[in-house]
């Protein structure tokens, strides 16, 4: 070898590594053939994939980045494929049973006869609940990857673990999705208790947030919805307590304090802007803390646990 390549004692460290290179076309040679003969290559999957390949070869500390954000790649191909046998081939669509549920649990009284939280609120809408909404439910994305970022640099051992947490979760609710398809509050208040499977995503009431911003940040996200009848249970709302359960463990009050003020603001906002009913929303947390309740089991698994510390070595 020459004397002017200086290699790491971490296989990862050199950029063109057997290893680094054998990762990369593994991961080429399983995501363009998907997208492109299974799914359909879209605009988004373009992104993704120039991110990840530009974060991967830009440097050792990208690369590693990419490679410990691994449960976050899983993921969204999970997500993703949702698109090639949606929930309802596999079970009866669920509306009338949710919304007479959500009714008899949670109801408010009102001069129009009983209603939901969600039409109740529908009904008194105001400018700050609007912009509220909304910039809460955009953080169910960026606060865990913020945070996943941040472990990277501080604490790998519980990157690993609070993203692998979080694919779990995810993975419990896909399941409940499959199991109990079930439709969201906006569609009964758009089109009533007959199943219609040409309906497309619909924002609902985050539109008006869009109105607010003057751009369709949420029309153009949920027209990408890969699958309208999911909406028991919500995994917006399982996000944050994940989020939170983490951070505290950080002992810092005001990152606890700013995850649980998320938790409440993902969760009015899912209620408030016709995407869930309140039951929804109680189903997605408890996905949440069985997910952190599994994973915290599997860990105690020596092998489990080997795997993860190797992994750590790893990026690090």
């Amino acid at each position: 070898m020459s004397s002017n390549v200086r290699m790491g004692n971490n296989p990862i460290d050199n950029v063109f590594s057997k290893l680094t290179l054998s990762i990369a076309g593994i991961f080429l040679a399983i995501y363009l053939p998907w997208h492109i003969f299974a799914i359909g290559f879209r605009t988004d999957h373009f992104y993704f994939l120039l991110i990840v390949t530009t974060l991967f070869f830009a440097s050792s500390t990208t690369r590693k980045i990419v490679i410990g954000f691994i449960f976050f790649l899983i993921y969204w191909f999970i997500y993703d494929a949702m698109r090639i046998y949606p929930n309802f081939n596999f079970n009866d669509i669920h509306i009338l049973e949710p919304y007479n549920l959500e009714k008899s649990l949670f109801g408010i009284q009102s001069t129009i006869g009983q209603l939901t939280p969600n039409e109740y609120l529908v009904q008194n809408t105001n400018y700050y609940s609007d912009l509220a909404s909304g910039i809460f439910y955009l953080t169910w994305v960026p606060l865990p990857i913020m945070y996943c970022i941040y472990l990277f640099f501080t604490d790998k051992r519980m990157l690993l673990i609070f993203s692998g947490t979080f694919l779990l979760a995810n993975i419990i609710g896909f399941i409940i999705y499959y199991l109990y398809p079930a439709a969201p509050p906006w569609y009964v208040a758009d089109f009533g208790f007959d199943v219609d499977f040409t309906i497309p995503g619909n924002a609902a009431q985050l539109l008006r947030f869009d109105s607010i911003i003057g751009y369709p940040i949420f029309e153009n996200m949920y027209n990408k919805n890969a699958n309208v009848f999911a909406a028991i249970p919500s995994l917006h709302s399982a996000y944050p307590v994940v989020l939170l359960y983490f951070a505290s463990k950080k002992r810092k009050w005001w990152l606890t304090t700013l995850c649980v003020v998320d938790v409440i603001g993902i969760w009015y906002a899912a209620v408030y802007s016709m995407h869930h009913y309140i039951i929804d929303v109680i189903l997605g947390a408890f996905c949440a803390i069985i997910a952190i309740f599994a994973f915290d089991l599997l860990l105690k698994n020596i092998r489990i646990k080997n795997f993860v510390d190797k992994y750590v070595t790893f990026i690090s």
